[in-house]
């Protein structure tokens, strides 16, 4: 593929097979991803570390079942612990007044069934260091304090120039395939021409961080609070992971407000009014502008490049849907970039990135409009089920062999192996409790009660693990399930069908090879 690059290079051009432009949590996982399937991509930040601000908090159960099958699952959970009491949604005229309880959720029994993980509370900026340190353990070049420029992209690979910040070197990369991890206002979107489907801009906002004593008012600590008085209008008040360090939201109008009034003065006294008490000694540490907006990109594929995270699709953050749904992105195009780049796939199963998580995320972005308008406005969409969200999103594409599933969601969680559906959660070692998911990652697994004698064979260059299962986890009248490195169900056979021969050709099929 290097030598079809219909862009010009010259012997001062280095070669990476992946370049992924941005080094938030979708570009970070996409790097690790990638690495885990064996490609030594480079990932590019301006930015030197993670931000103070805690920004994505939530790290959902399919997220964590990602991080499971690279290790490093404990190690996020750890990072739960400053979060350990946090729990419900409190509104309130000031801290210091009196509390109406929204949200305030009992555990769901069906977690313990649905998935080896549990939900973990942890700020962005704890947890995207573990996952830039696994994804360097395993291979990956990952740049902090470095921009990409002058980028050039064309049908069969892209140029760029990355310059260091700090002593303003640069040099010139070429690759096979760009991410584009460029966040909301992406760069790279925009030059690509991609449009973004939805209200562009809902609302502006400024963060404000800042150091307090608050225990004399929080008795009890929430998930955040909803501010409302009459001095401030909206605010949303939130813990973070470092003891006496707290986060709230403000909305503004820049064409009347500018940021730069938002200074120490300014931003202790919207402190002070949420809190209710005028005299509260308060400590500003961050102020940090964002847009909560909604928007879809209209395709999320140009030539080589493939948008991902806040580039492809921005919502609300109500359900902790945005950032799950990034790194899951990044997982879904990691195993086919890998699976194209090696020779394994046919270019054509990059077609199904697209296919696979733009109806999701048209979806999740009606969700979280739903629910972030009705929380506000004083309660809860009940029709919006998290276990559903979270487990039953499906695919359909030339990457899944049958199935009919409603996609992107059905009614339901698959409770047995469906194509277009995850792969149900079913402990194979209790007491090492490793899931069937564990397994996948980086390889196709094949699931089955039949026996495995005779599906051992080798396939081809594809990597397949031959897994007994119990009959509960396989409809009726199957007798093997082809999961997806994704841990996705591609493919469903009878007992005519369970050998080697049909696995292979089963494969190569969802590999785009005809």
């Amino acid at each position: 593929m290097n030598e079809q690059m219909n862009i010009e290079v010259d012997a001062a051009t280095t070669h990476t097979p992946v370049l992924i432009v941005g080094g938030g949590y979708a570009g970070t996982a996409a790097a690790l991803f990638l690495a885990q399937n064996g490609v030594r991509a480079i990932a590019v930040d301006r930015h030197d570390g993670p931000s103070v601000q805690g920004r994505a908090r939530g790290v959902n159960q399919r997220t964590m079942e990602l991080y499971r099958t690279l290790g490093i699952h404990k190690e996020v959970e750890a990072l739960s612990a400053p979060f350990a009491g946090d729990a419900g949604v409190a509104r309130c005229a000031t801290l210091a007044g009196a509390w109406d309880w929204l949200f305030d959720p009992e555990p769901d029994s069906r977690l313990a069934t649905v998935s080896p993980s549990t939900f973990v509370m942890a700020d962005q900026n704890t947890v995207e260091p573990v996952l830039t340190r696994r994804a360097r353990e395993l291979g990956a070049i990952i740049e902090r304090g470095t921009v990409a420029e002058h980028i050039e992209v064309g049908e069969n690979g892209a140029t760029a120039t990355l310059r260091r910040l700090d002593d303003g070197t640069s040099r010139r990369v070429r690759c096979d395939y760009l991410i584009a991890a460029d966040g909301y206002a992406s760069g790279i979107r925009d030059l690509l021409g991609i449009r973004r489907v939805g209200t562009t801009a809902v609302q502006d906002w400024v963060s404000i961080v800042f150091d307090a004593d608050l225990d004399d008012l929080v008795e009890r600590r929430a998930l955040f609070w909803i501010v409302l008085n009459e001095e401030l209008g909206f605010a949303s008040l939130t813990t973070t992971a470092r003891p006496g360090r707290w986060s709230i939201g403000v909305t503004y109008d820049p064409a009347t407000t500018p940021l730069s009034s938002f200074d120490a003065e300014k931003c202790a006294a919207i402190i002070r009014a949420a809190l209710g008490d005028p005299e509260r000694e308060v400590g500003i540490v961050d102020v940090t502008p964002w847009q909560q907006a909604v928007g879809v990109a209209d395709r999320y594929r140009q030539g080589c490049a493939f948008l991902v995270g806040d580039a492809a699709h921005v919502w609300p953050p109500a359900g902790a849907m945005g950032a799950n749904s990034g790194i899951q992105d990044a997982h879904n195009l990691a195993w086919k970039l890998a699976a194209v780049l090696d020779g394994r796939a046919d270019p054509g199963l990059l077609d199904t990135y697209e296919d696979e998580r733009r109806p999701v995320a048209l979806a999740l972005a009606d969700l979280t409009v739903r629910r972030q308008a009705a929380r506000f406005g004083g309660g809860l969409d009940d029709d919006v089920d998290d276990i559903v969200c979270t487990f039953g999103q499906r695919y359909r594409s030339a990457a899944i062999l049958g199935g009919a599933a409603e996609v992107p969601f059905a009614g339901a969680v698959a409770d047995v192996a469906e194509p277009g559906a995850r792969m149900p959660h079913r402990w194979i070692d209790e007491e090492q409790r490793t899931s069937i998911l564990d397994l996948t990652g980086s390889r196709f697994v094949l699931a089955t009660v039949a026996d495995t004698d005779e599906l051992e064979p080798a396939m081809g260059p594809h990597d397949v693990l031959v897994q007994r299962v119990g009959r509960d986890v396989l409809p009726a009248d199957a007798v093997v399930a082809l999961i997806r490195p994704d841990g996705y169900v591609a493919w469903l056979a009878d007992e005519a069908q369970a050998d080697a021969e049909s696995v292979r050709k089963a494969v190569e099929r969802v590999m785009s090879i005809r």
